[in-house]
């Protein structure tokens, strides 16, 4: 498990884990996450995730979190054979797609006291790249914790010692 040391006045005052002396997911999660519909097309959330530079993104609906897609799930598309045997037309309807068909609804996800190292238990158990963080009474989307997050919270850590 990833603790503060409670003994190193520096690291406890540098990152502000004093109270608990654990990280949680609060503490790594991107807050407020770009989100989409599961009306959306794959070409309309294809291109937001280009444009941000993104690879995860929460689907919620009435401000409920119903799927999560990845670029993992757009990779599955073909689009150069979808292109080569059903010609333009074809891949425009595959883009005009609702993402509902191609997300992951069965969606693993933490709340914001979720310690770090289960949130890392858990990208590694079930082979995610990131977790939506949710209010535990609504399922409203309030962040996203990545991999890349938690890399980050190590590297910091370790330049700190």
């Amino acid at each position: 498990m990833f603790t503060a040391r409670e003994e190193d006045p520096a690291f406890v005052s540098a990152t502000g884990y004093a109270e608990e002396g654990l990280m949680t997911a609060r503490d790594l999660m991107t807050p407020n996450p770009v989100t989409t519909t599961p009306k959306a097309s794959i070409a309309e959330v294809w291109d937001l995730m280009r444009e941000l530079e993104i690879r995860h993104v929460p689907v919620v609906e009435r401000g409920t979190l119903v799927g999560m897609l990845s670029d993992r799930d757009l990779s599955h598309l073909d689009m150069s054979r979808t292109l080569a045997v059903e010609g333009a037309e074809g891949l425009r309807q595959e883009l005009a797609t609702p993402i509902v068909n191609v997300m992951t609804s069965d969606v693993i996800c933490v709340e914001p006291e979720t310690e770090l190292g289960d949130v890392v238990e858990l990208l590694l158990e079930h082979k995610v790249g990131a977790l939506p963080v949710v209010r535990p009474d609504t399922r409203e989307v309030v962040g996203i914790v990545s991999y890349i997050d938690v890399l980050r919270a190590l590297r910091d850590q370790l330049e700190g010692e």
